[in-house]
């Protein structure tokens, strides 16, 4: 291990730490001078890397989530000291579970995520779906500060159980409906064509 890079990354590890308590911190209204890049990496699949070794601490992964953002197309940890660039493959986040939020009136899902963020879906928290070149749909949620989940199959597929047909912008679409807001899955004819494959 590069002896100068651990160090950094100890620094980093310190300012991080300072003054954390359960709420998330103000990165917002902190500017500190853009001290380049570090060799963080999250992978795909969720997993903070450092060096290129995983990070296999639970609350040190959530203290450097806690103090990251998008700023364009760039994600970075910001301490009151330093703001440091790292590398995201596709989102910093996965959405591994789903759930209805007991209460009358319209029905609002919540989303845990691999850190243990609960995110309410609404309009601040909207959902979108990006096609691959296959065709196959990878739909995120919005978490905070330009940050996204992607939704694992597994919580894909428990959305996709409350899709229902509307118009929308006189458009047919499958979508669901949470916290106030319908969210456009996929165009109806998609799904249906879909469907018609699988009883085949």
């Amino acid at each position: 291990m590069n002896s100068g890079a651990s160090g950094r990354f100890d620094e980093l590890v310190r300012s991080v730490g300072i003054g954390q308590g359960r709420a998330l911190p103000a990165v917002e209204s902190w500017n500190p001078p853009d001290c380049g890049e570090i060799d963080i990496v999250i992978d795909r699949e969720g997993v903070w890397h450092h060096e290129g070794r995983p990070i296999r601490r639970p609350a040190l992964v959530r203290l450097f989530a806690s103090v990251l953002r998008r700023e364009g197309a760039r994600h970075v940890l910001v301490t009151p000291a330093e703001k440091l660039g790292i590398t995201v493959e596709d989102a910093p986040f996965l959405a591994v579970e789903m759930a209805v939020e007991p209460g009358e009136g319209e029905p609002c899902l919540v989303f845990r995520t691999n850190l243990d963020d609960l995110v309410r879906c609404d309009r601040d928290h909207p959902l979108r779906v990006e096609t691959r070149a296959d065709g196959e749909p990878r739909p995120y949620l919005y978490v905070r500060r330009g940050l996204w989940a992607r939704l694992t199959r597994a919580a894909f597929l428990d959305l996709a159980e409350r899709a229902e047909a509307r118009v929308v912008d006189g458009r047919a679409v499958f979508g669901v409906a949470s916290g106030g807001a319908f969210f456009a899955l996929a165009p109806a004819g998609t799904v249906q064509a879909v469907t018609v494959e699988e009883e085949r």
